[in-house]
């Protein structure tokens, strides 16, 4: 049964969509501000062999509890999942900020983690409640200007504030950002009252710690494999098994469960399976630009930080423009079509990638992540906003969540890939380097060149066209990412979306 809109006054919504923002800023920006400070913290802290945890942590806690949050505001309301979710998020930036051992901080990022998993998907699904389907665009451009903004600073940010002041304050601006949201979102935040249930709602707790064991054993195995150990070892393959042993008991669990936490209709349902798969593939390319391009920039084309930064941030003002100009498109064609000429043309700009001359300017990648950010606004929001306009109320909630799990695991399954493709390449590339003993992984590679006098010119110039190489093939893996969204669109996806059409804003 579908309900109205969380708001019913165009001047009520204004300080929601701040919260939102907000909201939206500190789940994108502490996925990243902690990037740069690793020396500072492993130096105040230690527990360098596990410092990873701080990233790898998180991002599971945000990814495998996307499902769980999303039934739960479509049984419980949104308000008070999202409220729980800022005040989780904060209690675990507090923590973070008194860690006392690199243990405590990645138990508290977690926390932080589980908070951030209420705020990515219900800020989402509470800016589609916001917003007829013809309005959608501007909150969903905001919200994308936002995180690519957030996910791009956050290691500026990160890096003054360890510099200049202590890296505990990465964590302590927090809790201003986020008292602010939570202040608007109980005052301004009005739901409609729903009809009372015939009968209570059940929670799924069995389907929920199924849903959250599994994706934790499956990204671990993704994260840490060829990290922390070879691929084919012990844990590799124990973790992949175990993972795959409780994904067949999850789906067991759910069937019988009265209210899954996955229904079945999320992937019964064309329109929703598509854009699932879809947008998993695009998260499995975006870990090209965003993991392997500022590599690139500083390892091939000799810049440093801040610049290679630049070329990776220019996709932030193509793709919230494109974004926002999307319904124009869509309006005109569908959300279908708007999607396939939105990723055909991500996948002619990443395979233009591999044609750049080495060294090359800086100005041509940036061109090439200009392009892309265009075309990728084109295809991901067309794709949220039709979805999320095929179901009501108390369906948009799983929807949203089912979307954005997916486009998670695409990037921990794409960083796995494209790192064992990006080492492969090039360990073959140093066989015969010009001088023995030469790093053989990426990471090693790059913190090599930063000191170019420790190398021959011989060697240092071999060892760049390694990394060209090795960045080359991952941008040709990356499209293959895009043929496969683009195979899930034409095959699976209806010419049409069964879109759902509500009273116009249902305002008085």
């Amino acid at each position: 049964m579908s309900s109205p809109p969380a708001l019913t006054t165009p001047r009520g919504r204004r300080p929601v969509v701040a919260a939102l923002m907000l909201g939206m800023a500190l789940a994108a920006i502490d996925g990243t501000i902690v990037s740069t400070a690793v020396p500072q913290i492993v130096g105040d802290l230690g527990g360098f062999a596990v410092f990873s945890w701080l990233f790898s942590g998180y991002l599971l806690a945000v990814t495998v509890t996307l499902p769980v949050y999303g039934k739960l505001s479509d049984t419980f309301g949104r308000k008070p999942v999202l409220i729980a979710g800022i005040v989780l998020f904060l209690v675990g930036s507090l923590l973070c900020a008194l860690a006392w051992n690199m243990g405590a901080l990645i138990a508290f990022r977690i926390v932080q983690g589980l908070g951030g998993g209420a705020l990515q998907g219900t800020v989402q699904t509470i800016a589609a409640d916001l917003y007829p389907l013809k309005e959608r665009p501007r909150i969903q451009a905001k919200l994308s200007t936002v995180w690519a903004t957030s996910a791009v600073a956050g290691p500026v940010v990160g890096g003054l504030l360890a510099g200049y002041a202590d890296w505990r304050w990465i964590f302590l601006i927090n809790l201003p950002v986020g008292a602010i949201a939570l202040w608007l979102v109980v005052r301004h935040l009005h739901e409609p009252a729903r009809p009372r249930p015939k009968t209570r709602p059940r929670i799924d707790w069995a389907g929920a710690l199924a849903v959250f064991a599994t994706g934790t054993l499956l990204l671990t195995a993704l994260v840490q494999g060829g990290v922390a150990w070879p691929w084919l070892s012990a844990p590799s393959l124990g973790l992949f098994a175990a993972s795959a042993a409780l994904a067949a008991l999850t789906v067991v669990i759910e069937r019988r469960a009265a209210e899954p936490i996955i229904p079945g209709w999320v992937w019964r349902r064309r329109t929703i399976a598509s854009v699932n798969l879809a947008l998993g593939a695009m998260g499995l390319l975006m870990v090209a630009p965003t993991v392997f391009l500022p590599t690139y920039a500083q390892s091939v084309l000799g810049l440093g930080p801040i610049a290679a930064g630049f070329v990776l941030s220019v996709m932030t003002l193509s793709w919230p423009v494109s974004a926002a100009l999307s319904d124009r498109v869509y309006n005109r064609i569908g959300f279908r079509l708007t999607a396939i000429i939105g990723m055909s043309a991500a996948l002619l700009v990443l395979l233009a990638f591999p044609l750049l001359p080495y060294p090359g300017e800086p100005w041509q990648p940036a061109l090439i992540m200009l392009l892309l950010g265009a075309a990728l606004g084109l295809f991901q929001l067309p794709l949220i906003v039709g979805v999320q306009s095929t179901v009501g109320w108390a369906e948009r909630g799983t929807t949203t969540a089912s979307v954005l799990f997916c486009r998670q695991v695409g990037q921990s399954v794409g960083a796995a890939v494209f790192g064992a493709v990006a080492n492969g390449v090039l360990a073959a590339r140093l066989l015969d380097a010009p001088a023995p003993g030469l790093p053989g992984d990426l990471d090693a590679v790059a913190r090599t060149l930063e000191d170019p006098g420790a190398l021959s010119a011989a060697a240092t110039d071999h060892l760049r066209r390694a990394v060209d190489a090795a960045v080359d093939h991952v941008y040709i893996g990356a499209a293959g990412a895009a043929a496969l969204a683009l195979l899930a669109l034409v095959v699976l996806a209806p010419r049409r979306f069964p879109v759902i059409t509500e009273p116009e804003d249902r305002r008085p």
